[in-house]
């Protein structure tokens, strides 16, 4: 090793290089590239370079190396190529690359999908060789997630079930009279793609209550769902028909 001042600069010029032309390269690529194609074909593409990343860097790291005197040929012809695998290829890092390729050859979902992870609902925002990250719709908090937990993974897909509770005074005919109001004003939002009566879904020991279907983009599933919530107790109010609630008997002898 023969560190000294000028090996430090030489060293420095060229980590400050690689860093700027690993920048304007992702510039163009996210601004040139990646704006004119689809999310299914920026998917695969965006893994690919994720791969490449990791190798720039190690390649990146292997010349400053050099140029500190160590002999990298002899480093590597020593190790050998079979022992750099062996050492790269700890248990939970293996697993995430083959997860992360499993992603993109099984579908398993692309950059935009919301997708709901334990407690975290978020689109996703990037697929990469060991983690995929997604912002949390409730929070706006980035959540990354392990490729090898995939398992664990569920793809929302926009429909939005809701059940109207009505009270038993309240006869079929004028419910569904007050549901048909219920769902015209619901496809009046923009948010809305499609909205029906599925019918009488329960008899609880209260009420009885009928089912709604609403179809919304993924992305907007909360609001969207508030935003029905209110339309249903405006309506309701109008219809002078009260959201039922639970009563308890008390019998005394």
């Amino acid at each position: 090793m023969e560190f000294n001042i000028n090996n430090l600069i030489e060293s420095g010029v060229v980590l400050a290089v690689g860093i700027l032309l690993y920048t304007i390269v992702g510039y163009i690529l996210k601004k040139g590239l990646f704006s004119k194609i689809d999310k299914k074909s920026k998917t695969p593409l965006l893994m690919f370079f994720s791969y490449i990343k990791y190798f720039y860097f190690i390649i990146l790291i292997l010349i400053i190396l050099k140029i500190n005197g160590i002999d990298v040929s002899a480093m590597l012809a020593g190790v050998g190529i079979a022992s750099i695998i062996m050492g790269l290829a700890i248990q939970d890092v293996l697993r995430d690359i083959i997860r992360g390729i499993s992603i993109i050859s099984e579908g398993y979902f692309k950059l935009g999908d919301v997708v709901r992870y334990n407690d975290n609902t978020g689109i996703v925002l990037e697929i990469g060789i060991k983690t995929t990250k997604i912002k949390d719709l409730y929070t706006d908090n980035i959540v990354s997630i392990a490729n090898r937990n995939i398992e664990k993974v569920e793809i929302v897909s926009g429909s939005i079930y809701l059940n109207i509770p009505m009270p038993y005074e309240t006869s079929i005919t004028e419910a569904e009279e007050c549901i048909n109001e219920i769902i015209s004003k619901i496809k009046e939002n923009s948010k809305v793609e499609d909205a029906m009566y599925k019918g009488v879904s329960e008899l609880s020991d209260s009420s009885i209550d009928y089912k709604l279907f609403v179809k919304v983009d993924p992305r907007v599933i909360l609001q969207a769902r508030r935003d029905c919530l209110r339309v249903i107790l405006l309506v309701m109010d109008k219809h002078n028909i009260s959201v039922p609630y639970k009563q308890i008997d008390i019998h005394s002898k």
